[in-house]
């Protein structure tokens, strides 16, 4: 049986940003094949995008809050 990978929408942001920080060192350590190299850049652009995303979100959120704080003041 193959490994399933999680669905990076059920994990939260530090379980997709360690995941994407274990890609990275897999990556340059050069010890893995062309076609697992292949797989995981691509489940490392997808963790990227989503926790990206997920910065947006928060930060977005921040902004808002900001507004509201200034508006009561």
């Amino acid at each position: 049986m193959g490994k399933t990978k999680p669905d990076p929408q059920s994990q939260s942001f530090e379980e997709r940003l360690l995941r994407l920080e274990n890609i990275v060192q897999t990556l340059e350590s050069g010890n893995i094949g062309l076609e697992e190299s292949l797989k995981l850049y691509e489940e490392g652009i997808i963790l990227s995008k989503n926790c990206l995303q997920a910065l947006n979100q928060a930060e977005a959120k921040v902004v808002t809050l900001q507004k509201k704080l200034n508006e009561e003041v």
